[in-house]
């Protein structure tokens, strides 16, 4: 756990709060620089665990819950402010939970199911989508900005559904061989 990547995935984590303080005292500059932050040290941990083979179990489970701590916070403020549409991150959450699940029964398995190139195009996808909703408004009238955050929104789903049925379609075996495994102890 006291990698260097893992330590960035916890500073990552402690930024959220910061954040949406930032947020919610409307100092949108400073909320978009601990954003940016926060997405950067995403790639930076992600790097210096490859790079310097500091892959832990708790990174692996620690880093991808990050992302979705920060994305699902910033999403939370957005549904607040009419920014976005609750049922749009309902699709976000679902997809979240679908895939964990899947990750899960392959788990059982003995299987590994590593992110896919769409994962990582929907996290890149949705962490500029995010940030650049916290300061559109601040540069655009209402009604411009409101038809910005609609885009954003449906490039969000866009990326979050395709990756999510690629997920599936790509380990639909891990359904069937769990069906054997279920048939064979019966």
């Amino acid at each position: 756990m006291n990698t260097t990547a893992n330590k960035i995935t916890i500073f990552r984590i402690a930024l959220i709060p910061i954040f949406l303080i930032f947020l919610y005292m409307d100092l949108k500059y400073w909320a978009l620089a601990v954003y940016a932050i926060a997405c950067l040290s995403d790639v930076a941990d992600g790097y210096i665990a490859r790079h310097y083979n500091q892959i832990t179990n708790f990174g692996k489970f620690i880093d991808p819950l990050a992302d979705k701590m920060l994305v699902l916070s910033a999403m939370c403020f957005f549904i607040e402010n009419s920014q976005m549409f609750g049922w749009a991150v309902a699709v976000v959450l679902l997809r979240e939970f679908a895939v964990s699940g899947l990750r899960l029964v392959a788990v059982e398995q003995g299987r590994v199911i590593a992110a896919a190139k769409s994962g990582k195009l929907k996290t890149g996808v949705t962490m500029v989508s995010l940030g650049c909703m916290i300061v559109f408004p601040i540069w655009m009238s209402e009604n411009v900005s409101h038809i910005f955050d609609i885009i954003f929104t449906f490039l969000i789903l866009i990326t979050t559904v395709y990756s999510g049925v690629e997920y599936f379609l790509k380990n639909s075996e891990v359904f069937k061989d769990n069906q054997n495994i279920n048939a064979s102890k019966s």
